[in-house]
């Protein structure tokens, strides 16, 4: 399995960021970035799971 590196800064975070040494402070916020992301999809895949299994088991 391969994982896509992203890079999900605003062009002011992204200045500042890269302008530190060893950049563990922007994998942090990149992290953040996506772990915020993640959220709404989760919330929304498990309303779809409960949606399917209470459709599915009415009929």
């Amino acid at each position: 399995m391969s994982f896509v590196t992203t890079n999900a800064q605003c062009a002011m975070c992204r200045a500042v960021l890269e302008s530190e040494i060893g950049q563990s402070t922007a994998k942090g916020v990149n992290n953040g970035i996506v772990y915020l992301m993640v959220i709404p999809y989760v919330l929304i895949g498990g309303l779809a799971l409960f949606l399917y299994r209470y459709l599915k088991n009415s009929k």
